[in-house]
């Protein structure tokens, strides 16, 4: 219990600091010890092994369905997908990660219906560990709520960032080479708000004696750990509000501003309902969109454009990423690329491996026989 009863005296003395220009260096070493301590605690918890989810990822992109029990995943991934996953109105229906493939656009996109989250999963309440560490390899979070149960969304975005995952925002941008001698020297550009001594005292927590350090952007005392620590996934997410086909009009203001208590825009939440199915075409929309998926038309020597199964590549994907989709041999035997379309300045621009692809045009590969 000795480490536990450290990380408690820890984060009271954070909560009791008030934060300031004089206290900032002070609570940036505490957070840092911290994290250091929250990380051995676990090492040690896991240490002796423990039943996990394992899952293969297929297809061309996959999705953690996130919510608390009863929320309806299971019904809802049945009806976006070719799953069989069991439903029931009653708590921990799901108690296997249940996999399934949604064909949208062309695309086969992984839909997870994972156990349903309780408070404490982080810390390994429910099997939330075993959990969480499916959702960590997912590309996109969606989370589901009831429209009954709109505050349960903060609970659920506090246990996937106590399990290291972050979401809708970026790793900080932060380099840090070692060396032999001289200390820590720190780079910082105009934008970045921390004292000097404070990013220096959270790498001196983390071990750091000697090194160069470069940090940009707005960076808060928790994104700085965060990059130093290297174990963090971000991921975006999105947020679906099932069950809406149960409440009345006159409700639907109290749902809305239920919404915003809770940091929610609710023309960016998407409503639906599993049972009867609807809105799931907008669901579905909206998965395409956050995971920043594209089609690429391959025009094949000899039998045309392929329409029916495009290339699935990602936004700011390049020829070089699609040739390296379509094989190694192609590779070695490029020569250059003729595409039309919205990347195209022309019909058959003659291009090379650097060139940006986007959704929907037609990619031609010239190789050598």
């Amino acid at each position: 219990m000795g480490l536990e009863e450290d990380i408690e005296e820890i984060r009271e003395e954070i909560s009791n600091t008030p934060y300031n220009k004089s206290t900032e260096a002070h609570i940036g070493r505490l957070k840092a010890k911290l994290a250091e301590m929250k990380e051995k605690l676990e090492n040690q918890s896991s240490a002796g092994g423990g039943q996990g989810y394992a899952v293969e990822k297929t297809g061309d992109a996959t999705v953690a369905l996130v919510g608390f029990p009863s929320v309806g995943k299971s019904t809802l991934i049945n009806a976006l997908t070719n799953a069989d996953s069991e439903t029931g109105e009653y708590e921990f229906t799901t108690l296997n990660v249940n996999p399934g493939m949604l064909k949208y656009k062309g695309a086969n996109i992984q839909i997870l219906d994972v156990p349903g989250l309780i408070e404490g999963a982080a810390g390994g309440r429910g099997g939330g560990k075993e959990v969480l560490s499916v959702v960590r390899t997912a590309d996109l979070v969606v989370f589901m709520l009831s429209v009954f149960e709109i505050d349960r969304y903060e609970r659920l975005q506090t246990e996937l960032y106590n399990n290291k995952i972050r979401l809708d925002t970026s790793p900080p941008s932060l380099s840090i080479n070692k060396k032999g001698k001289g200390g820590i020297n720190v780079t910082k550009s105009d934008s970045v708000e921390l004292d000097e001594e404070t990013i220096k005292g959270v790498l001196r927590e983390h071990g750091f004696v000697n090194a160069e350090v470069t940090l940009r952007g707005e960076t808060t005392i928790d994104e700085l750990i965060d990059g130093i620590m290297k174990n963090r996934v971000y991921l975006p997410s999105i947020v679906t509000v099932n069950k809406a086909d149960l409440i009345d009009k006159d409700y639907l203001p109290t749902v809305e501003e239920n919404l915003r208590e809770v940091g929610l825009d609710p023309a960016e939440v998407t409503f639906i309902s599993a049972e009867a199915e609807k809105g799931l075409d907008a669901l579905k929309e909206e998965m395409w969109e956050a995971l920043g998926l594209i089609r690429i038309y391959m025009d094949k020597p000899g039998r045309g454009v392929d329409y029916e199964e495009p290339l699935i590549l990602r936004e700011g994907d390049t020829i070089d990423d699609a040739i390296h989709e379509l094989g190694a041999k192609l590779d070695e035997r490029f020569r250059f690329a003729r595409v039309s379309g919205p990347s195209a300045k022309h019909d058959e621009q003659q291009v090379g491996r650097d060139h940006v692809l986007k959704d929907e045009d037609v990619l031609r590969i010239i190789a050598q026989r």
